[in-house]
């Protein structure tokens, strides 16, 4: 039986990395579980949002995967040490891989990032650049409003237009070419990111590079999927169903059509 790939998010955000994971290794099986019942985490403590990383993992283990990916940022900045130090297989998250490819892209050493109150406070990303690049300037800005913005669908509206404008437009004044995505949510917001921000300014999906580390690591360990089976990708929400599979469906659009999907409730929480 295939063994797959477990990815886990505080809600929909992480469904990024899986459009990209779908996209780049077609013949992998996911299992994703996305926290919406408990949904945003940014906010919360340390100690919760590890609490509730440890729970989610403890309940995806029963599956058997042969990866964990930590798709948020918050549970990455907080928990990542933690898990790894729980399970026996790769656990992977999304700063690093963000951070580096903020570095390669940059050309005046000045990289904005945005996140949750919880990742913009741990320093997780400063902390990333800087061993990457030890005089990179690093602006951070924490952006809580994004998240309940992405979670109830509400990607493209003048509301969402105000708010995004309100939280990072003040950016603008320093010399940043290059912006990171700071949660696994903000890629559903690119576009009125971008129109705030300028042309100009470069965006690094932390899922993007998420989903090239993923792929170089099964690589490494021979852990590609070499079979032709279509694989069955399993769903997993802790809060409304409805609005989860509406807006999985609607993000990852065709690469569902592509393969079965299975949705289904858990009952950790």
């Amino acid at each position: 039986m295939q063994q797959p790939i477990a990815i886990l998010d505080s809600g929909v955000g992480g469904l990024t990395v899986v459009k990209e994971v779908m996209r780049q290794l077609p013949r992998e099986k996911i299992i994703y579980f996305g926290d919406t019942a408990r949904t945003p985490y940014g906010p919360r403590t340390p100690e919760e949002v590890t609490r509730f990383t440890r729970e989610i993992v403890d309940y995806l283990i029963q599956f058997h995967p042969k990866m964990i990916v930590i798709a948020c940022n918050t549970a990455t900045a907080v928990a990542l040490a933690d898990i790894r130090s729980r399970v026996a297989i790769p656990v992977v998250g999304v700063i690093n891989p963000g951070a580096r490819a903020a570095i390669g892209r940059t050309k005046t050493g000045c990289v904005g990032v945005i996140g949750t109150e919880g990742t913009i406070k741990s320093g997780a990303y400063e902390q990333a650049l800087r061993e990457l690049s030890p005089h990179v300037q690093v602006v951070s800005e924490a952006c809580p409003k994004f998240v309940p913005l992405v979670e109830q669908g509400n990607f493209r509206s003048i509301e969402t237009y105000d708010v995004v404008r309100d939280s990072i437009s003040h950016m603008r004044t320093y010399p940043i070419d290059t912006l990171i995505l700071g949660c696994t949510h903000y890629p559903f917001l690119t576009e009125t990111i971008s129109e705030v921000m300028g042309s100009e300014v470069n965006l690094i999906s932390s899922a993007d590079e998420t989903a090239r580390e993923i792929s170089t690591i099964l690589q490494d360990k021979r852990k590609l999927a070499r079979n032709d089976q279509v694989p069955v990708h399993q769903f997993f929400c802790s809060g409304d169903p409805g609005m989860f599979k509406l807006i999985a469906q609607q993000w990852l659009g065709e690469q569902i059509e592509l393969t079965p999907v299975v949705w289904q409730i858990p009952n950790i929480v």
